[in-house]
Formats: structure tokens, C-alpha cells, sequence
């Protein structure tokens, strides 16, 4: 067991006192009306329900965290007075336990008080049998959470915890109120509908009316902890689209104020800035767009056993395939195409920092199909009727491929089409309404939580600038199956018990540098087995109206992360 500190030291570094920029208003609800929009609508309001960005930054709005990330990646305070450090006591000598403080006089937007309770219920409640929380992993190893008092949570875990900050720390793990999801633990978690829609928060905005896979409208928090804030009455967070006409809305028309993931060709971009409405705002965290491969089988004749581990996919369970796959691929014409100066080539799923960044995969930079072609034929996998499709023992390699409705990607989805035709696969393309793709709704057959296809691409990252949470969503048991309400991480359903090993180590290592190479280890294992094929470490790229003050980009956490603190700018 590695018991070592270095790391606090790095993390001490990390943690920073919560400083905004000075508010431009002195009343709250002064500045009237916010219009946002993400062309991907979300499905719920309940982020422990879903691994989309979308249902993740738009529950933020209402949901906190006892602490969070800033646009540099520090840990700073949210509803926590401090975050705890080995130097200032909130975290113990072995590393085993961390004590948080809440802010004295927290109000839920109901006017009652947030208490510790709320906190470890916060725990229960995701990790409830039966539920199928998305953010599981954010509390592995945790085996207990006390409330001695009203404002003191003490978590304490089964092994030391070089960084204790996974609970309740980040968009991805608030804290939801005792009060209202009491009867929606375990298998009632999916079915709690106004609950799931209209959280009360203690944000800065509560659900006035909420839409599924369309609109949330929303009013300023009357029992928000700044009385100052926020600026704006009402806002709005519209769904659906395209991000082109998102993009527009923003850069051309003036219709909306900001405008999420303007995920558009470079030169449409700059014609839109032309018109002088907005402003790009940009930076680049741990966001790639990526492949992933299906090692089980999605057959719709095999019921509810389908995409389960119960049956292995007939071809992409050989690693011949999937390696072939990823060779066929040139990531630099990809990122040209779809991003510009807003993409790199990527060869890993773990881009950044820079200290977890692997050099090992970097031979998938260089296209190379004729290599492609040679390791199919060396697995045996042959054209032997002529048709231009390989096949093996009676399986041909014919694959379906699915992703979200959005320009760029389907323009890589038919380019890629071409090279993997090219090498002898047959590829059949389909795109769902992203709303749906990632919305996590365990009934509908169109969620990239089920993956009801042999491939699907699209792009993830994690908060914070630690890993260890994230190289977590590929343990075991976070692969999405119908015990777990098809909720998980853990999409290609990669099991190996090597890799569940380095996640526990992991856990439990404190240098810095052990660290990152356990991560990069993780890392590599996931590229060598080609179960992910990354393609582009895509720069997080937004817009907002030049009249809307406040806005500061954050890759290490929600993208509305300091809505509070937005404004009207007036001439």
C-alpha cells in the first residue's frame, strides 16, 4: 500500500480561494433576461442520471458542489467555507478521511436549510442498489459519511486517499436535498420525473418549467446566498438544433446571449464573426472526440441480453479488427476538416495535463492503410467472394456506425466510412438527434449508454485536472446494462482485471509521478486494445454576445460553472 504525500503538496497548489470578477450590478435580477443555448437539449435536470455534457452544465445552474474547479483548474470553495488540506487539518495524516465545513446560513431554494445531512445523503443516494448512477466512480472507496453537526461532513474511505476530492467536488457530484429525493433512491432513482426535472438547488437558478429535450426556463434563486445575485430575473437554456444555427443565434443574429460548443467548420466561423454581434471564447482542457468500439453484441435478437457481456461481438472481439480500424484513420485531414486551430490529433484518450499526456500510441498520427489491409489479411480475415467486404468463418465485417446529429461529425462519419470501405469493411452510417444520444433515458433504444451499434463516436472529458475519477470509467463495473438502468461510463463494456488493478493503485498512490504513470499505464492499455480510438483533443470552443459580461471559459468544470456572476453590459 503507498501511503505518500507528494501529492497534497501538488494539490495545496491546486486549491485556491473562490475570487470572481467584480460584479458589474447591485441588485439581484437587475439586468433582466439571459437566453442560452445547447444545441444538444437536455433530457433531465439530474446529472447523477446522465454522463452528458449537456444534462451536467445545465443542472449546474441550479445543483452545487461543496467545491469546484476554476478556469485554471484550482479547487476552489462553493457551498464548502474551505477546501481541506493535510496542512490546514480538513484532511487526516493517513489520508483516510476529509472533513468539509459548510457555509453557515445555506438556504435550498425552497428557503429551507442545506445541513450535513443533506450531504451524506448526497452518497446514499447515488450509490443506492439498484440505481445505476452515472457518477458512481466520483465515490469509489468511500465506506462511510458522518454528520457530527449541522455544517460538518466527515467522509471517510476504505484506503488512503492521496486526493480525496472525487465526493461531492465538481459539476459532476452536487449535492442533491435530502427533503426531495428521499423516495427516489435505488430502482425509484429513473422514475422520480418532477423531482429529475426540477431539482431545488442552492444555484443561482431554479426551475420554473422544464421541457424534456427541448427547454428549461428558470428564475434567479430568491434564497440564493448572494443577495447581489445573479443579475438576471429569468433565463432561458434552450435545446435542440444544430450547432451551426447556435453558433448564428449568437454570432449573427443576436437572438441568444451564449452559445455552448460551437462546433462548426472554421471558415463558417469567421464569416459569422464578421457581423460583429459576439465573440469566440476558447481553450483547451481534456475534451476528445473519439471512436468507441462495442466488445459485446448489439443483435436486437438477443433481447434483453443484447449489448451485454453475456455475448461478445462477433468481429470487433478480435483486436485485429480494431486495430485495423484505427490505422485506417488519418486524424490530422480530421482535425483540418472539423476543427482548424481548434483541434489536435490525438493518439490518447487522456490528453492533459500534461504530466498524464503518454507518448506511446503516437504511431496512430500516421495514416496507414495498406498496414491496415495487412493486418486484416494476417488475421484471416479475406475478400473471398469479391463483394469488397471481408469476412471470417461466415462473419463479414459489416458495422453500423452511430454517433449525434451534428455537421461535423457527420461529415467525419462518411470520410472515415471511405477508409474503413477502403480496408475491406462495410460501414453503414446513422445519426440520432443528440438530445436522445445523450440523454440517458433507460427505455429508449437510441442512447449511447446502450450502444445499440458496433461503433460510436463522440467526445467526453472530466473535471478537474486529476484522472483518477475519469481512467475509473473503465473499471468493470461501470459497463451500462440493464442491472444499472443502462447507466455507466464505461461504454465499449471493457473488462480486464489488470486494468480494475491500476484504477485501485492508483487510488492509493500519492507521488505525483507514480500517479501519472499509473494513469498513462491505463492510458495505453485502453489505446493498445483498441477499445477506444481517439481521434481529435478538441479545444473547447463557445460564443456569447458582446453585451453579456462575466463569461470566463472553464474546461476543468461546467461551462456555467460562475453563472451567478454574468451581467448586461450597457453601453
Amino acid at each position: 500500500m503507498k501511503l505518500k504525500t507528494a501529492l497534497m503538496g501538488t494539490v495545496l497548489g491546486t486549491v485556491a480561494t473562490l475570487s470572481m470578477a467584480p460584479a458589474a450590478f447591485a441588485e439581484r435580477g437587475a439586468d433582466g433576461h439571459v437566453n442560452i443555448i445547447y444545441y444538444q437539449a437536455p433530457s433531465t435536470m439530474n446529472p447523477y442520471l446522465s454522463g452528458g455534457t449537456k444534462e451536467l452544465e445545465s443542472a449546474s445552474l441550479v445543483l452545487e458542489p461543496l467545491a469546484r474547479y476554476d478556469e485554471t483548474g484550482a479547487i476552489v470553495p462553493f457551498l464548502a467555507e474551505s477546501v481541506p488540506t493535510v496542512e490546514n487539518g480538513g484532511v487526516s495524516e493517513d489520508l483516510t478521511t476529509i472533513t468539509w465545513k459548510l457555509k453557515e446560513g445555506l438556504k435550498w431554494s425552497d428557503g429551507s436549510d442545506l445541513t450535513s445531512e443533506d450531504v451524506k445523503f448526497t452518497w446514499e443516494y447515488c450509490t443506492s442498489e439498484g440505481g445505476g448512477c452515472s457518477q458512481s466512480e466520483k465515490y469509489n472507496d468511500v465506506v462511510s459519511v458522518e454528520t457530527p453537526d449541522a455544517l460538518t461532513v466527515i467522509v471517510t474511505f476504505g484506503v488512503p486517499k492521496p486526493f480525496p476530492y472525487g465526493p461531492f467536488v465538481g459539476a459532476q457530484a452536487p449535492i442533491v436535498q435530502k427533503a426531495q429525493f428521499a423516495n427516489c433512491t435505488g430502482e425509484a432513482m429513473a422514475s422520480c420525473t418532477d423531482q429529475n426535472f426540477a431539482p431545488i438547488g442552492t444555484g443561482p437558478f431554479v426551475v420554473d418549467e422544464f421541457k424534456t429535450n427541448d427547454v428549461v426556463s428558470l428564475s434567479a434563486n430568491p434564497n440564493y446566498r448572494d443577495p447581489a445575485k445573479p443579475a438576471f430575473a429569468t433565463a432561458t437554456l434552450k435545446g435542440g438544433g444544430d450547432a451551426q444555427s447556435a453558433a448564428r443565434s449568437v454570432l449573427e443574429t443576436g437572438e441568444f446571449d451564449y452559445a455552448w460548443n460551437t462546433q462548426v467548420a472554421p471558415d463558417l466561423l469567421e464569416a459569422m464573426l464578421a457581423k460583429g454581434q459576439g465573440q469566440l471564447v476558447s481553450a483547451y482542457g481534456t475534451l476528445v472526440e473519439r471512436i468507441m468500439v462495442n466488445l459485446t453484441d448489439p443483435n436486437p435478437a438477443l433481447g434483453d441480453e443484447r449489448a451485454t457481456a453475456a455475448h461478445p461481438h462477433p468481429f470487433l472481439s478480435d483486436i485485429a479488427v480494431r486495430k485495423a480500424l484505427s490505422m485506417a484513420i488519418d486524424r490530422a485531414l480530421l482535425t483540418e476538416i472539423g476543427y482548424g486551430d481548434a483541434g489536435r490529433p490525438t493518439c490518447n484518450v487522456l490528453p492533459a495535463p500534461e504530466i498524464y499526456k503518454s507518448t506511446a500510441n503516437d504511431a496512430c498520427l500516421t495514416q496507414d492503410i495498406e498496414g491496415a489491409k495487412a493486418v486484416l489479411e494476417e488475421a484471416g480475415w479475406v475478400d473471398s467472394d469479391g463483394d469488397g467486404i471481408r469476412e471470417k468463418d461466415g462473419v463479414k465485417l459489416s458495422l453500423l456506425f452511430q454517433s449525434s446529429t451534428n455537421a461535423i461529425r457527420q461529415d467525419f462519419q462518411a470520410i472515415i466510412k471511405q477508409w474503413w470501405e477502403e480496408i475491406g469493411v462495410e460501414t453503414e452510417l446513422r445519426n440520432i438527434d443528440a438530445s436522445v444520444f445523450f440523454g440517458g433515458d433507460a427505455g429508449s433504444p437510441d442512447t449511447f449508454q446502450k450502444f445499440y451499434a458496433d461503433v460510436e463516436m463522440y467526445a467526453n472529458n472530466f473535471d478537474g485536472t486529476d484522472p483518477e475519477a475519469y481512467m475509473a470509467n473503465w473499471e468493470c463495473v461501470q459497463a451500462p446494462r440493464p442491472e444499472t438502468q443502462w447507466q455507466g461510463n464505461n461504454m465499449p463494456r471493457f473488462c480486464a482485471e489488470e486494468y480494475d488493478a491500476l484504477v485501485a493503485e492508483m487510488a492509493e498512490t500519492g507521488d505525483i509521478n507514480e500517479r501519472a504513470e499509473l494513469a498513462k499505464s491505463m492510458n495505453d492499455m485502453l489505446m493498445q486494445e483498441y477499445v477506444i480510438i481517439p481521434l481529435v483533443d478538441r479545444g473547447r470552443l463557445s460564443a456569447h454576445a458582446n453585451s453579456l459580461g462575466g463569461v470566463i471559459l472553464n474546461t476543468w468544470d461546467s461551462e456555467l460553472w460562475n453563472a451567478a456572476d454574468w451581467y448586461r453590459i450597457t453601453e
